[in-house]
């Protein structure tokens, strides 16, 4: 099997997480294993890393690419269950973790896979590979459940004209594949609106993905897990995609690094919380213009990094 991909921010999210040579990371989201070969590069012989995702063709791929070391684990595991992974390794704490979020190019790529809207597929993009498809989605939800997942997560102005047009179509025939779906939402979007705001396909198939994979919720737990798994000193190293990763994140962050709650004219401290992280990136980390050109997919990439205190 072929899994080319091209690591977003490598030398900077790596680079984010400190890599100590005996300490214990885990690469939350895998893929084709481009972050998670750079930080064994970094561990020495006491070193662990423990590799999750919940692609079993990533999986497959990443079992047979790391097989040759024995401190590196390879489990099939949606990163929200980091804790259930750890407690089955054995592992109580550990060093940094990492999360690559969002579909990787192998598959985008995959056209089998229905992720892509350029390319002809049956609607599939479950990472999984099994539970709600896509095609259950498009045909079986409500109208306006539909309505609000266009806007919600794909941020899409016209989610309403796409959800009716869909109705429409699919009272005569279910819909079946990926091109199918295009050519309504293209129908359904006003032609100066098309040249304004790039692909439309983009944002609905962005928002039926996070729908499909139960993608925000994950990521709320996951953050909260791998935050809690941390170690004194411990990094949690986050790359989004969107706004709406990006937004979940910043969140997350800030309520990690906590402290006091108290009302601002209270004289003393009576709340006792204590400030329990430190955010180590002023901003989100972008890739350069180098990279961008290289490989065009990183273009909206933002990465920040967290250290627990």
């Amino acid at each position: 099997m072929q899994y080319f991909h091209k690591s977003v921010l490598l030398e900077e999210a790596v680079n984010g997480l400190d890599v100590k040579e005996d300490g214990i990371y885990v690469d939350a989201t895998g893929g084709a294993g481009g972050h998670a070969r750079e930080i064994q590069r970094r561990l020495g012989d006491r070193g662990k890393l423990v590799i999750i995702d919940r692609d079993p063709d990533a999986v497959e791929v990443l079992t047979d690419g790391f097989k040759e070391f024995e401190r590196v684990s390879v489990v099939r595991a949606n990163f929200c269950d980091i804790r259930e992974v750890l407690d089955s390794l054995g592992i109580e704490k550990i060093d940094g973790v990492l999360m690559d979020l969002g579909v990787s190019s192998f598959q985008l790529d995959n056209a089998g896979r229905g992720f892509c809207y350029n390319a002809d597929a049956a609607l599939d993009m479950r990472m999984e590979k099994d539970g709600v498809s896509a095609k259950d989605v498009v045909n079986g939800y409500p109208l306006p459940v539909l309505v609000k997942i266009f806007r919600d997560y794909g941020e899409e102005r016209f989610a309403f004209r796409i959800a009716e047009n869909i109705g429409r179509r699919r009272r005569k025939s279910p819909i079946e594949t990926t091109q199918e779906l295009v050519r309504i939402i293209e129908d359904s979007i006003p032609a100066a609106a098309r040249k304004r705001g790039g692909n439309p396909s983009k944002r609905v198939f962005q928002a039926i993905r996070i729908e499909v994979n139960n993608e925000l919720d994950s990521l709320k737990l996951g953050l909260d897990a791998g935050f809690e798994r941390l170690d004194s000193g411990g990094r949690l190293c986050v790359i989004a995609f969107h706004s709406l990763e990006d937004s979940l994140v910043k969140e997350s962050f800030r309520r990690f690094v906590g402290g006091c709650i108290c009302p601002a004219d209270f004289p003393v401290c009576s709340c006792g919380k204590k400030i329990a992280a430190e955010i180590i990136t002023k901003g989100a980390v972008t890739p350069c213009e180098e990279e961008i050109r290289d490989n065009k997919r990183s273009r909206s990439a933002m990465l920040r990094v967290i250290k627990k205190i």
